[in-house]
């Protein structure tokens, strides 16, 4: 598998109330250290995009892991997701995963079956239920895209925009789909 992971965790968790990253799970890991544990159980090289002053020990990952700083951040997911993908330059995969640090569900299985389908010239999506989820994985040819993302819609823009080069992938994993927003949905 040539497919290398940039977990999102630069958001600012308004409508957690606080900081959702650090929220503590059943295993007695933070929401992020779980999810990124679940990237890392699929993806050989996984990076986490963070804020500026944050380091990956702040929430309990380990040292190997390399942290990506977005300046930016709070302009919104696209500066984050732009500066991950800049960040990319260094890496000879085919493809990045982007997953979001709040969702610690997804099963490895699921992560391995998407990077499966994808290439250097395709957009793996997938889809529960008759719902798009996460994580989108972009080959190679569309970083350049990434890298001028701004504000804060993501990459729902290069995906609209290259809907002739989708993949859409159906799962039975519901983890795909179930983020964390409230200090409720962590239990």
């Amino acid at each position: 598998m040539n497919v290398i992971a940039l977990v999102l965790a630069a958001g600012s968790s308004v409508r957690f109330g606080a900081d959702k990253r650090r929220a503590t799970l059943a295993d007695g890991r933070s929401l992020l250290a779980h999810s990124v544990a679940r990237a890392r159980a699929v993806f050989d090289d996984v990076r986490v995009v963070l804020r500026a002053g944050e380091q990956g020990e702040d929430f309990g990952l380990p040292a190997d892991c390399r942290v990506i700083v977005s300046p930016d951040a709070a302009s919104g997911m696209g500066h984050s997701l732009a500066v991950g993908a800049g960040a990319l330059g260094d890496s000879q995969a085919q493809a990045v995963a982007i997953l979001l640090g709040d969702m610690p569900w997804i099963e490895s299985a699921t992560l391995r079956r998407l990077a499966d389908a994808s290439s250097a010239s395709n957009i793996v999506l997938p889809r529960h239920a008759g719902q798009q989820g996460h994580p989108v994985i972009f080959g190679r040819n569309f970083w350049p895209a990434l890298g001028l993302l701004a504000g804060d819609e993501g990459a729902r823009a290069v995906v609209q925009a290259q809907r002739d080069r989708c993949v859409v992938v159906e799962v039975e994993d519901a983890g795909v789909l179930l983020d964390v927003d409230t200090p409720q949905g962590v239990m």
